[in-house]
């Protein structure tokens, strides 16, 4: 991948390219962005940029072989780590390159996917993946090797805030005194959840969200009328995965929408009725049949939603990017339950669930308890405005 197929982020290919061009190359980079912004895409770049001689002041072009494996995945020298887990395929053990070959076909097609879209791919959406100890061996081994052209190794890491403890700890000396022009470039989207120790090897790069602008010149591109493009790139806030799902109908979203439309419509007819406690209850047996990742998925879209909400209720509709129209469900009219009384109680309560699913605590429970204690919070009113209730 060439920096000029990356959408926007000019500030960044810019930066990359001159340090690279300088000799001011870091042996740790960690980028850090949200979904969709372009990490992994930016990194793959800059991997061929630094492998195939792009970087050397003279030859703006590179070696022409160098650069036919970079865009296929397949250079020697250009080495990934990504979260996995066994399956069907991998009974125990399973490493990085037990997938090797759907890694490289998945971002080939996807390189702006998220991790549940590479669970998808491989079949292990209802499990959670994860970088672990036997990743960190072979990335040992791999690195212990001589460059197979003389130039620069590169290990990419994707998603590094998968990476558990044991695994960061026997690749902290490794990261910090690498070999002779070995460069390790981390991605992660949640930065709170790489080690300390990790993040202060790495040179930090931080990644905004796309400009609406990038995203619709890109879908009009692909044959999308302006207009159209413009709209789907307000709702993707950034997002460009989230850009293509809209335009192909393959969001989670759809699903998502109907679990909370069903979820709060729910849980405002529960106070003082027993017999939808029994609708709260078989939501949480459905949404509980799920894989872990799809739940926890869900429970981060419904602290999007309450976020909108909130702005929406405190009239920054220009904030506000998010629709539902779901059974005759508008955000605008469910925007006045969320407000300053309960929201930060609310968004605690998603986030200690999502915690807990996590640690793969019982999905039906956690549910059930969300339920019942986001049933007492949309009841609450705000201050100084007594709201009436409406279902």
């Amino acid at each position: 991948m060439r920096f000029s197929e990356i959408l926007g982020l000019n500030h960044i290919k810019n930066h990359l390219s001159s340090s690279a061009d300088a000799g001011r190359i870091s042996h740790a980079q960690l980028f850090i962005g949200p979904e969709g912004s372009g990490t992994l895409p930016m990194a793959l770049a800059y991997a061929q940029y630094i492998i195939c001689g792009n970087s050397n002041g003279e030859n703006t072009v590179g070696d022409s072989s160098c650069n036919l494996k970079c865009n296929s995945y397949t250079h020697p020298d250009m080495h990934f780590a990504f979260p996995v887990t066994n399956s069907d395929k991998i009974k125990s053990h399973a490493v990085s390159d037990h997938y090797i070959s759907e890694w490289r076909q998945f971002i080939l097609e996807q390189p702006y996917g998220n991790l549940f879209d590479w669970y998808r791919f491989i079949g292990i959406e209802k499990k959670q993946g994860q970088i672990g100890v036997d990743e960190a061996q072979d990335i040992v081994k791999k690195l212990a090797l001589k460059s197979y052209e003389g130039g620069f190794k590169v290990m990419l890491i994707w998603m590094a805030d998968k990476m558990n403890i044991a695994a960061a700890n026997k690749l902290l000396k490794l990261i910090e005194e690498p070999p002779e022009k070995t460069v390790f470039i981390l991605i992660a989207e949640d930065e709170e959840q790489i080690i300390q120790t990790i993040k202060s090897r790495c040179q930090l790069l931080h990644f905004p969200p796309l400009s609406e602008e990038a995203i619709a010149n890109a879908l009009v591109e692909k044959g999308i009328q302006k207009q159209e493009a413009m709209r789907i790139a307000h709702e993707a806030n950034g997002n460009f995965n989230k850009a293509l799902d809209i335009l192909n109908n393959d969001s989670e979203d759809l699903i998502f929408e109907k679990w909370f439309v069903q979820w709060v419509r729910s849980a405002f007819k529960a106070k003082g009725n027993k017999a939808a406690i029994h609708d709260l209850i078989s939501w949480s047996e459905e949404v509980a049949k799920q894989g872990r990742e799809t739940q926890k998925n869900f429970l981060n879209y419904c602290l999007s939603v309450m976020r909108q909400a909130l702005l929406i209720n405190y009239g920054a509709n220009e904030l506000a990017y998010m629709k539902i129209n779901v059974n005759n469900f508008h955000l605008d009219k469910f925007a006045p339950f969320i407000h300053e009384n309960n929201i930060l109680a609310i968004t605690e309560e998603l986030e200690k669930a999502i915690y807990h699913i996590e640690r793969n605590g019982n999905g039906k429970i956690i549910l059930m308890d969300l339920s019942i204690k986001l049933t007492r919070l949309l009841h609450k009113a705000p201050n100084n405005n007594n709201v009436a209730i409406k279902s």
